[in-house]
């Protein structure tokens, strides 16, 4: 019918709302055939069209940022690092990698040598041309002994890195690493001018599609949209400009008020009110984002393993997905591979909530009568997640401490220094490359201080095997020596869940990273 067609065309490009949809629907007789894909994503066969100043509200930043790629830690770090940055390879919303500032790459059949042809005629917001010395530069940056980036363990694979020409870079890797073209996706690994110094950082000087115009560190960051950006259908606006703004509820009200466009990290308890308020819709999208509780390894009692079985035990993960997750997400099971990745181990029993056998171990370690002390904050679903496990944790005669503290600074203050905190994780998209970041014993981000020869050995014979077959059962033992012996306590994998208003276009939202794989900035526009 016309009348069908045209009030989806309506729809689609935001002049009507949803609910005006539904009830012209009622009104014709034909509700019961609307596409419930429609409804949920009503911008999603909207033209792309330029201009305007898109503004976003996101967790995370800290007043000591600088944005030296190697030290970036949380959501607005990396989707401001995006903005005006640009990797080797771009992972696409079916988590493939896709070329970004490589044009095309290979590989030699053993996997240790990768050739990377570079696109021509890329410039940097300084006008300078991007070349080969440039990508050398940029990730030679994160190697080294002396290094202090959070992607040493990923690039320490690396032997050598030389140019053939301008255009050509050639890595030489110390085994063979079938997922090379991921790790070359990674957010740390974005490319800058060889010339770039200490101080230089902060200016944000890049490929990406907005160039800086203000930063101020743990506040905001701005940019301008790239006349010159090499790709043709990204970067939409005149501005994006991308807040911080920690607390969800404080999120959830400049959404509503009009202050933003796109929020993040909705609350999931109260997202389903967010569709039915006019002009705004929730997103979902299936990731490998993780909640994760660290135990240093190395700090007694963490360093008794009935401890940390004990405790493993003593967490009802399914109550958790249902209370504070709302149902958006599924549990984990004290390793970090997400569900949705190759070489998940579908085989590893899933470790149920069970008070006894936590008591038993507890008991067995002499610390029944000990009160642990969980550092946590305001962040995300921290302190709720906590607050719920502590009481769990008593059906078993555990006494779990819940010390709270500012999130501004938390990640400077309590991770990686408190012997046990909340802490999540964006994930990764291949096994190799969550457990190199932070599990493997020389990791910069080794959160447990987790030391294992076997799993260390089992971690770089996979890396280079070509028979996945034999691959798959190296990482399901990696795997199983997490769940079995790490210090890492994996309550759940969250959904990503945001809202955005319905003035905003987009399609095929990713999920490898949030929002729309960190990419809402170039990908996003204003429809018509």
């Amino acid at each position: 019918m016309k009348e069908v067609k045209k009030l989806e065309d309506l729809l689609t490009t935001g002049k009507i709302t949803r609910r005006d949809f539904i009830a012209k629907m009622t009104g014709l007789g034909l509700a019961a055939a609307v596409s419930p894909a429609l409804l949920a994503n009503p911008a999603k066969a909207a033209t792309p069209k330029k201009g305007g100043v898109f503004k976003m509200g996101l967790p995370g930043g800290h007043t000591t940022d600088n944005l030296d790629p190697g030290t970036l830690t949380d959501e607005w770090n990396y989707n401001t690092n995006w903005m005006y940055r640009n990797c080797l390879v771009e992972i696409d919303y079916k988590g493939q990698p896709t070329p970004e500032l490589a044009e095309s790459w290979e590989s030699t059949p053993d996997a240790k040598t990768w050739t990377f042809d570079l696109r021509k005629g890329v410039e940097f917001h300084n006008g300078k041309t991007m070349t080969a010395e440039d990508v050398i530069f940029s990730i030679n940056h994160h190697r080294g002994e002396k290094s202090k980036s959070a992607a040493k363990g990923i690039v320490d694979q690396i032997k050598d890195i030389k140019a053939d020409g301008k255009y050509r870079v050639i890595f030489e890797l110390s085994g063979g690493n079938a997922d090379f073209p991921f790790i070359a996706s990674d957010y740390h690994l974005t490319i800058q001018p060889a010339e770039t110094v200490k101080e230089d950082w902060i200016k944000g000087i890049g490929t990406g599609a907005y160039s800086q115009t203000k930063f101020e560190p743990g506040v905001v960051s701005r940019g301008k949209r790239n006349p010159n950006y090499f790709k043709p259908n990204r970067g939409h606006f005149d501005e994006v400009e991308m807040i911080v703004i920690q607390d969800t509820a404080a999120r959830t009200n400049a959404l509503k008020t009009g202050a933003i466009h796109l929020m993040s990290d909705a609350d999931v308890k109260t997202v389903h009110l967010l569709d039915k308020v006019p002009g705004i819709h929730s997103l979902k999208a299936t990731g490998t984002f993780h909640n994760t509780i660290p135990m240093l390894l190395d700090v007694p009692p963490f360093d008794n393993n009935d401890v940390r079985l004990g405790l493993k035990y003593a967490i009802d993960r399914e109550q958790l997905v249902k209370i504070v997750l709302n149902g958006y997400g599924t549990v984990g099971n004290d390793h970090p591979v997400a569900p949705i990745t190759q070489f998940y181990n579908k085989d590893l029993p899933q470790r149920q909530y069970d008070p006894d056998k936590a008591k038993f171990h507890l008991k067995k370690a002499g610390m029944l009568d000990h009160t642990f002390k969980l550092h946590a904050t305001d962040l995300g679903n921290f302190t709720d997640t906590a607050v719920l496990y502590s009481e769990q944790a008593k059906k078993a005669g555990i006494n779990i401490q819940v010390v709270n503290h500012p999130a501004d600074g938390y990640w400077d203050v309590v991770w990686l220094k408190e012997s046990w905190c909340m802490c999540y994780w964006n994930g990764r998209l291949t096994v190799d490359w969550m457990l190199a970041t932070a599990y493997s014993g020389d990791a910069k981000w080794n959160d447990t201080h987790f030391k294992h020869a076997r799993f260390d050995k089992l971690l770089v014979e996979a890396r280079a095997e070509l028979d996945e077959k034999k691959r798959e059962e190296m990482y399901y033992e990696c795997q199983a020596i997490l769940h079995n012996e790490g210090g890492v306590v994996v309550p759940f994998f969250a959904d990503w869940v945001n809202a955005a208003s319905d003035k905003m276009g987009y399609e095929n939202v990713a999920g490898d990273w949030n929002p729309d794989g960190a990419k809402a900035a170039e990908r996003w526009w204003f429809k018509a």
